[in-house]
């Protein structure tokens, strides 16, 4: 088995102290592969970074919400008030309440957050946890349908089921393994040149299609997506047309509305990398912009002052 190229280098005083390795593919304006680095057809958990092909799925089997619920159903979030708020009107609207939900109870993401509840006599909610957006979309899709809520989760469950086509569908290729994700929820294999190729789908697809609902979203709610600060949000607000979506251990999926698409997963499932690859492939591809510099190159502290940097290697950008 050939060992994965380097992808990222965390440079400190001029010294080569980590090396993250991983693959990439990057689809042109066409859906060809510009570029693949690493093993891009190897199955991969996608993690989070499925989740709007989840919701592109949730859809086309009878869910229908409002653009900004439709961002939190592809939302891995910060756990703020606006998310929690959201969470929670999805679920009204489906008539059903917190307790519906099957991800664990968890407090805002980010360490001032999650004290400033504490203090305020606070604690872990299941509305508050990233994954609280997908649930309630997946108990909405279920009440819609007529199908028990009960053990919405299993994979065998009709709505598991309805997703899983959705995403072979957009993806092009047939799920290659099934596990439990971190919020309970079934992950589903498959390679990074399909995850790619189901974000390009997103990102051209015809106005009025569940895809495009779900692409016009995230588009239009960046903030959701992620949250203050996040580098998804940041990015995705400042790009215009582009579609994308992290995942945990090192997988990020991208799109933008001429038909360039990527997917990266890192090798020893480190995130740090993740927002210098989009970062850079966003800049191979001609965009420009502060949002896209600072992400492109984060600073490496030292005695709380700049001492050097993440930057992107392999792709030649």
């Amino acid at each position: 088995m050939s060992e994965s190229p380097v992808v990222c280098e965390v440079v400190r005083s001029g010294f080569v102290e980590s090396r993250h390795r991983g693959s990439v593919v990057l689809l042109d304006p066409d859906g060809g592969v510009e570029l693949a680095v690493g093993a891009v057809d190897a199955p991969v958990f996608p993690r989070s970074s499925m989740k709007p092909l989840q919701a592109v799925s949730m859809l086309r089997t009878g869910l229908d919400l409002p653009a900004k619920l439709l961002a939190l159903a592809c939302a891995s979030h910060s756990g703020e008030s606006v998310h929690v708020d959201l969470c929670r009107s999805i679920l009204a609207g489906a008539g059903l309440g917190e307790a519906a939900l099957s991800c664990p109870p968890a407090l805002p993401y980010g360490e001032e957050a999650a004290k400033v509840l504490l203090r305020a006599g606070g604690g872990p909610t299941r509305s508050r946890h990233n994954c609280s957006g997908k649930h309630a979309a997946m108990v909405a899709t279920c009440a819609a349908c007529g199908w028990p809520v009960d053990g919405y989760l299993a994979p065998e469950h009709e709505l598991q089921r309805a997703i899983r086509a959705g995403i072979e569908a957009l993806t092009g290729e047939p799920v290659a393994a099934v596990a439990v994700d971190g919020c309970g929820a079934p992950q589903f294999a498959f390679g990074l040149t399909g995850l790619a190729r189901a974000f390009r789908a997103l990102a051209v697809a015809r106005a009025g299609t569940p895809a495009q609902r779900a692409a016009a979203a995230m588009r239009a709610h960046p903030v959701v997506i992620g949250g203050t600060g996040r580098d998804v949000s940041e990015l995705m607000g400042a790009v215009p047309g582009l579609v994308a979506k992290e995942g945990a251990e090192g997988v990020y999926a991208a799109a933008l509305p001429d038909g360039r698409a990527m997917a990266v997963k890192i090798e020893d499932g480190a995130m740090r990398p993740l927002p210098v690859v989009l970062a850079g492939v966003l800049r191979r591809w001609g965009r420009s912009g502060a949002v896209i510099d600072r992400w492109a190159h984060p600073p490496i502290l030292g005695g709380g002052r700049p001492v050097g940097e993440l930057r992107m290697t392999a792709l030649d950008v």
